[in-house]
């Protein structure tokens, strides 16, 4: 019986609707114009600047990402040094080739040319897939490999050329690079597949192949974590703690939802009813268990809402597919309404506000409801501020000084500019700029940037405060009521220190 399902589920490529082009092409183009008119605006995001840093000590593995995403900020900034548009310009395109992939999933699916084009613009109203497009990260990277890992899948199930499923292994070998994600995606496939078939996709050799081919191009990678203890699995522990403080497990389902936004959201949810339960979609069913076994693991690791964002394209393809499959006479009517909001929200998400017309934030608790907002501002006051205190320090001092800022968002922005300010050697003991290398035991004279003052006067024996940086806009700890302390005289040898001041979160 299998076998039969299996074998309906082959289509000819003659079988294959026609792709939406000009549709398609529609959606594309209103996305690009809002994500280039985006890219200029306010300052480099935190973890911009800290992959630029990363980039420029490039290496096989980092404590806290895999090194794909700080070679991609390394080779822009070689393009354009110090442009925040090129930085941005390899995430916009990645998220529209990302839309257009999305489009021709619905194709697989044996959508119609509406259907496609319902899935790019849910993909494009989306507040998180759409605005994450404006600035490089790991998830914008992370995300549209796993659309395109998905389409190879789908069509793979549709057509049986395994040379589909060696691409997918070098998609996944490449997202391996960004994040560690894409193994749960993987072992979700495989159980839904034995559940609801094709049961034929775990018993090919291609797919163990290909999976033999991702261990063997990670394997620098994962060196380089065994060499340095494994930080990267630490993370995971680090990202559980943030969680908690925003609601974690309890918060976790709402805000996957929502981050489709409305039209993607009730599609989303649509397209895992459709492949669980559509007949047509049956040599498909096994992805409807995806999402519900992913959500699951997430949820057991506290991970993160946007975790499982990548697989939203298929869904929402298989949604659109049954949306528009039967001449429903609501979901027509349902269609204007849903699209109009989705795309008001979307407008309202990105970044169009004047900066004089943004209200200031007095909390961090309050910045992290808006941390990809706030977390724009008040780096060049941060480099002000401390090039101040240090050209105030006495020549001796200066000369063999450092600069250890207690956040990474802070060493990344001192770190950045740190020939144009004329700024010493930077250091931070938080995430991946913790392993970027260790103080000398020379450096007697220290600015501390950040920190408490009584955890300071354990590790130094004299502790000054010696500036202070304030930003309007900036997040209070990291950009705004900053101090800077003067630290003298440590107490032990960095190299017996260093290690033990290195945290994650």
């Amino acid at each position: 019986m299998t076998g039969v399902l299996e074998t309906q589920g082959r289509q000819s490529e003659t079988e294959q609707p026609p792709f939406a082009y000009a549709g398609v092409g529609a959606v594309v183009a209103v996305a690009a114009v809002a994500l280039f008119a985006s890219i200029g605006r306010y300052g480099f995001f935190g973890d911009e600047l800290y992959f630029l840093s990363a980039g420029r000590r490039l290496a096989w593995g980092y404590a806290d990402q895999g090194p794909l995403v700080p070679a991609l900020a390394r080779l822009m900034d070689l393009l354009a040094p110090d442009s925040m548009v090129a930085q941005r310009i390899p995430a916009v395109l990645l998220t529209l080739a990302a839309i257009v992939i999305s489009a021709q999933i619905a194709r697989e699916f044996g959508g119609s040319r509406t259907a496609q084009v319902l899935t790019a613009v849910a993909y494009v109203t989306s507040p998180f897939l759409l605005v994450q497009g404006a600035q490089l990260a790991t998830n914008t990277v992370d995300t549209a490999l796993w659309v395109l890992i998905s389409w190879l899948l789908i069509r793979w199930v549709r057509t049986r050329q395994d040379v589909l499923l060696l691409w997918a292994a070098l998609a996944t070998a490449l997202d391996m690079q960004v994040k560690w994600l894409i193994p749960f995606f993987w072992i979700a496939v495989v159980i839904g597949a034995l559940v609801f078939g094709p049961r034929e996709l775990v018993r090919r050799k291609a797919l163990w192949l290909g999976g033999a081919l991702v261990v063997l191009l990670s394997a620098p990678m994962l060196l380089w974590q065994a060499e340095h203890g494994w930080p990267q699995l630490a993370m995971g522990a680090a990202i559980s703690h943030e969680q908690d403080t925003v609601g974690g497990r309890y918060t976790w389902i709402p805000l996957a939802i929502a981050s489709a936004g409305l039209f993607g959201g009730v599609l989303l949810i649509a397209g895992i009813w459709a492949l669980l339960r559509a007949e047509f979609l049956r040599p498909y069913r096994f992805l409807g268990l995806v999402p519900l076994l992913l959500t699951l693991a997430f949820l057991a690791t506290n991970g993160r809402p946007y975790y499982a964002a990548g697989c939203y394209a298929a869904l929402m393809a298989a949604g659109a597919v049954w949306w528009t499959r039967d001449a429903v006479r609501w979901r027509r009517i349902a269609t204007v309404p849903l699209v109009a909001l989705s795309a008001a929200m979307v407008i309202w998400s990105l970044p169009w506000q004047a900066e004089a017309d943004i209200d200031p934030v007095d909390n961090e608790a309050e910045a992290g409801l808006a941390i990809g907002l706030y977390g724009k501002f008040g780096w060049n006051e941060l480099r002000d501020a401390t090039a101040n205190a240090y050209q105030q320090l006495p020549s001796t001092e200066r000369a063999q000084a450092v600069i250890i800022a207690d956040s990474y968002w802070q060493a990344s922005a001192l770190d950045v500019g740190r020939a144009r300010y004329g700024l010493p050697p930077v250091y931070s003991p938080q995430r991946g700029f913790g392993y970027f290398g260790t103080p000398p035991d020379s450096a007697t004279s220290v600015l501390w940037v950040g920190g408490d003052e009584q955890e300071l006067r354990a590790l130094f024996g004299s502790v000054v405060q010696v500036g202070r940086s304030d930003a309007r806009l900036g997040i209070p700890g990291v950009t705004r009521d900053v101090p800077i302390w003067h630290c003298d005289h440590p107490l032990r040898p960095w190299s017996q220190t260093w290690p033990g001041l290195l945290r994650l979160n």
